[in-house]
């Protein structure tokens, strides 16, 4: 029970500093965050590589595609330094997928996606890790114009 408590507090506060603007100002959290971001985009890279589709049944997919919004929100209103610190993140985290010439486009293209309600991805990704169907609460046209903007995104990539 203890240890409950300590992870449902350790995941508050996650949510809770990733989602303070003050926070999105520093240094660490921009590389920290472009981390995450350029992580999260290799395994969608790799994914859509090898199997030609991004399945939203599958967790590692909802996860990934949820920290690469995270980031975009990041990124968004970020100041220059912010941006430029994002930027050498999301390049160490990609292992150089994402690279100098198509950084800022990939950069552009990630400010475009921000704003989206991940509200519907996370149902989702609870019941894929639980094993269970879920009903997308989303338009159809909402999570294609979502897909098509991080195919996009990926297909810089190339």
């Amino acid at each position: 029970m203890k240890l409950f408590k300590c992870l449902a507090v350790a995941s508050a506060a996650v949510i809770l500093l990733s989602s303070c603007s003050i926070l999105k100002q520093t240094a660490s959290n921009a590389l920290s965050s472009g981390k995450n971001t350029g992580s999260a985009l290799s395994g969608l890279y790799k994914i859509l590589k090898a199997t030609g589709t991004l399945d939203l049944s599958d967790l590692t997919t909802l996860v990934n595609i949820g920290k690469i919004l995270t980031g975009a929100n990041a990124v968004a209103d970020a100041t220059s330094t912010f941006t430029g610190d994002f930027i050498t993140g999301l390049i160490d985290g990609s292992a150089n997928l994402v690279n100098n010439s198509n950084a800022n486009t990939v950069v552009n293209a990630l400010k475009g996606l921000a704003g989206i309600d991940t509200s519907t991805l996370a149902k989702a990704a609870t019941a894929a890790a639980k094993g269970t169907a879920t009903q997308v609460n989303s338009s159809a046209e909402d999570v294609a114009s979502t897909l098509s903007s991080l195919t996009n995104i990926l297909n810089l990539l190339n």
